[in-house]
Order: structure tokens, then sequence, then C-alpha cells
């Protein structure tokens, strides 16, 4: 990705994170994207980096990115320790996000008509980045977001002096468990309203086609950084708990792995523990034969899974 070298002046540059979202396409890289990687945070700064050298006639090492936060709604300890490795992923992500010099502002997930729902997020994020976009004069605010709701903030912004940038993805892709097409659009009024808009699907499919470096190190490499960590964790290192295979149903599936119904606690499993079947043919319900395995952490998991037909 070119840019000019002749610009030597200092930009100042605010990056804020819709944490939900971020994890979504993030998501979405590692389990539906034939890329298979999750986003890195650290080289996703450097691209911005670029980018922002880029439209702005200076060079990537004179776009400083002083102040970077995430803002996401936080299950309560309870609830977390009832979802398998929930607060083990939680600490390493933020593990993460720590390393990377990223504030971390949380608000509780609330309970409404028996789900679970983050409330308040949108508006912590825009009062927290109008407020420090006032006290630092930043020279560009990113926005790692896709809600129209956001429009507000970048017209408050845009009056302070401030430019805007937009990492925005927009993609499609069939859900694994229902067959129902999941459809990811960034709102139209936000796109038009920034200052440098970016599409991230189209730059991201380009940068990898051509080999790009800047776009390639957006994504973590599997057991050489510090964010592999929550690929490590998904697939912490496992014991066989006996050679007995064991019957039961499958209780969910999400994007790349799921749950099987289990005495005491259910077994997690991934897509990549299935054996002669592929995980967009296994459904809610189906019977399955597996080994049960215990993890680093202690916890038994599901290994070698493969779907039992039934005899007609």
């Amino acid at each position: 990705m070119a840019t000019s070298n002749s610009g030597t002046h200092a930009v100042k540059v605010g990056v804020f994170y819709d944490g939900g979202y971020f994890t979504h396409v993030s998501n979405y890289y590692n389990y539906v994207h034939t890329h298979r990687r999750r986003l890195h945070i650290g080289g996703l700064h450097d691209f911005i980096r670029h980018m922002v050298a880029e439209r702005e006639g200076t060079r990537p090492n004179l776009a400083h990115i002083i102040d970077a936060h995430f803002f996401r709604g936080r299950f309560s300890a309870r609830d977390a320790n009832e979802k398998p490795n929930q607060l083990y992923y939680d600490r390493v992500f933020d593990d993460v996000l720590m390393y990377n010099n990223v504030q971390t502002h949380y608000l509780p997930v609330k309970d409404l008509m028996g789900r679970k729902r983050e409330k308040g997020i949108d508006v912590l994020m825009a009062l927290e980045t109008y407020e420090l976009c006032m006290l630092k004069r930043y020279d560009v605010v990113v926005l790692v977001a896709s809600d129209g709701d956001h429009v507000p903030l970048v017209r408050k912004l845009h009056a302070l002096g401030c430019k805007t940038m937009l990492l925005g993805w927009d993609f499609e892709f069939a859900d694994q468990e229902t067959g129902d097409v999941q459809t990811t659009k960034t709102s139209t009024d936000l796109w038009n309203e920034v200052s440098y808009p970016l599409p991230m699907h189209d730059l991201i499919d380009e940068g990898l086609k051509d080999d790009d470096e800047v776009v390639r190190d957006m994504f973590v490499v599997r057991d050489t950084t510090r964010d592999s960590e929550i690929e490590s964790a998904e697939r912490a290192p496992v014991t066989m708990v006996d050679e007995e295979r064991h019957r039961s149903t499958v209780m969910s599936l999400m994007n790349g792995y799921g749950f099987i119904r289990y005495p005491d606690n259910n077994l997690f499993f991934r897509y990549d523990d299935l054996q002669d079947v592929t995980f967009d043919q296994l459904r809610v319900n189906d019977e399955v034969e597996f080994n049960v395995a215990v993890n680093n952490k202690g916890q038994r998991v599901a290994r070698d899974v493969r779907q039992v037909l039934a005899d007609y």
C-alpha cells in the first residue's frame, strides 16, 4: 500500500472500537472466511497508521495512535462461569488488549425478555470519544463500528475540526446451525458522513489476493504471536480420559464450534474435532459418537467426534 513519502507532519489519531462488532467480524474471518484467522489488534493498528498517512499526506511512522479504546457489554462473573471457559477467554482477550495499549470500557449485559443484551454501549462510546477528542484534539478519530447511531457523534467530531475514518464491513454467509443467511452491513448514513470511509471487506480481500504485507499482518499468525493465545485457549492441549466411545446428541452449533449434551457439564468441540463429517453437515440433535478428554484447564471436552448415521 503506497503512501506519500513527502509529508513530514505528525498526525494524532484516536481509535475507538465497538467491541461487540469487532468480535463479530473477527469471528467471521476465523470461522467463515477462507483465510481462517482472527483479526490482530496490533496489525490492525499498523494498517490504520498506513491508511491515515496515505490520506493525510504524511508517513506511517508519523501517524501516531495516541489513544485506543474498546467498548463492550460484559457478562457478570456468575453468568460467565456458567459458560464453558468464558472467564478464561475474557481474561485472555483482556491480556491482548492490554498488550496493545487498548483501554477497556465495559457495561453489564442486561437480561431483557429472557435474552442477554448489550445496552448503552453506543452512548458510552459516543460520550467518551467526544470528551477525549475535546481534551486531546485528535486530528483523526478512527471508528471500528457499523451502527447509524454513531452519525451524530461523527458530526460533532467534525464540528471540533477532527476528521473521521470508518472501518466497516459488509458481508453475508449461511448460518451453519440454521442455514439462514446472516448479513452484516454498515449503515449507509454512517458511510456517507465520515471523512474517510474504508470498505474493509474489499480492502482485505484485495490485499490478501495481492499478498500485501500490511493486510496480511492484520491477522493472527497461529502459535507465533501473543494474540494466538485466543486460538490456543480454544484448542488447549488435551489428555484422553479413556478410550471408551460415548454417544449423545448435539446440543448447539455456533460459528465453528458447538456443544454435546453430557452429564454434569456439556462438552465443547470445534469444527476440526469432527471425523468423517463436515461442520456444515452437522445439525442440532444429531446423534454423535466421541471420546472424552480433559484440557489443560481441567475441563472435559469432546474429541474425534463422528456423526452416528441412522439405520434404515
